[in-house]
């Protein structure tokens, strides 16, 4: 009788527990991949086009092309450069 309680109670127990770790980690991953699109590192605001732009990793490309056009080190951080540099990038960037 022990091992008929212990394969019904405990087997239900442990696939009820499968189970729902299953779906937790399958939840997690379809809210991690919706977020995923959404996603950017920095935003800034443009003054002088008056709008907002999100560096996505795409971005970098950009930015590095802007450099190396422009004499520029293509590895520093963008965040790194002046106020004056980084108006001329965004005036780059709007123009390509």
């Amino acid at each position: 009788m022990k091992r008929l309680e212990r394969n019904g109670l405990g087997a239900t127990f442990l696939r009820s527990a499968k189970s729902l770790c299953l779906a937790a980690v399958m939840g997690v991953s379809i809210l991690a991949a919706g977020c995923a699109e959404h996603h950017y590192e920095y935003r800034y605001y443009d003054p002088y086009y008056h709008d907002y732009h999100e560096w996505r990793g795409g971005e970098v490309e950009f930015y590095q092309r802007w450099a190396i056009e422009t004499h520029r080190d293509p590895h520093r951080d963008f965040r790194k450069l002046s106020h004056e540099e980084q108006r001329e990038y965004w005036q780059w960037r709007h123009n390509h």
